[in-house]
């Protein structure tokens, strides 16, 4: 097979995926964790200052600046918004340190729910109780 001439316009060369040079990014990350909160178990106040204190900004915890903002909206929603490049696995990770902070890693798990949406959800338990044997 003879290869025709390259058109260096078409395939797009050059760095795949990541940001142009000089272009803005902004990455928006929403934890709901309403079911907790209305169940009196979870403080979402807390956590926000958590992740305030916790997240690490070119190696240094509680570097936030201007570049992310952690905002409680109320109603067990926290929203993290990031002017730079953000990892929503970070967040997650994060979230798992402070419900096994809080003890409440046996009860609540984390789930992505949507893209840049995570969920704190109770782990289903109720069909654990039918299945215990009577000695």
């Amino acid at each position: 097979m003879v290869a025709g001439p390259k058109n260096p316009t078409a395939g797009g060369g050059g760095l795949k995926g990541g940001p142009k040079k000089n272009q803005k990014i902004t990455k928006k990350f929403i934890i709901n964790a309403t079911q907790p909160v209305n169940d009196r178990i979870f403080d979402a106040s807390a956590f926000t200052t958590f992740l305030q204190q916790r997240i690490k900004v070119d190696g240094l915890t509680g570097n936030l600046g201007e570049r992310i903002n952690v905002t409680n909206l109320g109603d067990g929603r926290i929203e993290v918004v990031a002017h730079q490049e953000f990892s929503g696995r970070y967040l997650k990770y994060l979230t798992k340190k402070f419900l096994k902070k809080q003890q409440l890693r046996d009860w609540l798990r984390v789930v992505a729910t949507n893209k840049g949406e995570y969920s704190l959800k109770f782990f289903n338990v109720v069909g654990e109780e039918g299945e215990e044997e009577e000695d």
